[in-house]
């Protein structure tokens, strides 16, 4: 586990750049494993064959692009933060996972969302934003073990991603469909 976690010091000083990847296929436990897989299997699925109706045979290879990019990407403000800071270290998938459920989020967001233990769902734009506020406050104000500001910036990249991606590669437009299904909720 010392050898792939995500530990700034040892990327800034001894240029270790593979542990932006390998730290997300290492868990903390079983239970940090099941629920970042979970989440992975629940919107995992329904993003790759949304990419496959958008891309078309680049769909799978779009798909597997967004989770290991994703992997880097939503720990670059996090490993600018903590660059030579020797006490910190993360791992998990949890920054890839929130991209993942982000696009979903974007593709889908009147689609019913809830959490496992509350019963309650809310259509997918309303979770996104509750997300986010809550991704943001604590990555400011927790003291907790768990970095939420991978969560957030997994997330916005997930969205950024499918907006460039499909600017480039495809017809569709991501921010034209998700304003449509947002406001045609509302009517």
């Amino acid at each position: 586990m010392d050898e792939l976690i995500f530990y700034p010091p040892a990327i800034t000083h001894q240029h270790q750049w593979y542990r932006f990847i390998t730290c997300g296929f290492i868990h903390a436990d079983i239970m940090h494993l099941a629920f970042n897989m979970y989440a992975f299997y629940m919107f995992g699925e329904a993003i790759e064959s949304f990419f496959a109706t958008i891309f078309g045979d680049r769909g799978k290879p779009l798909f597997l692009l967004l989770y290991i990019s994703s992997l880097v990407v939503c720990l670059l403000p996090t490993y600018f933060k903590n660059a030579d800071n020797y006490s910190y270290r993360s791992l998990g998938a949890s920054g890839a996972v929130s991209a993942v459920v982000f696009a979903f989020v974007f593709l889908a967001p009147t689609q019913p969302l809830g959490l496992i233990f509350i019963p309650i769902e809310f259509p997918a734009f309303i979770f996104g934003i509750i997300y986010l506020g809550i991704s943001a406050y604590l990555s400011r104000n927790s003291h907790s073990r768990i970095n939420h500001s991978a969560h957030f910036w997994g997330a916005v990249y997930g969205i950024v991603f499918l907006i460039i991606t499909s600017r480039f590669l495809s017809t569709f437009n991501p921010i034209n469909h998700f304003i449509n299904e947002v406001s045609g909720y509302f009517r």
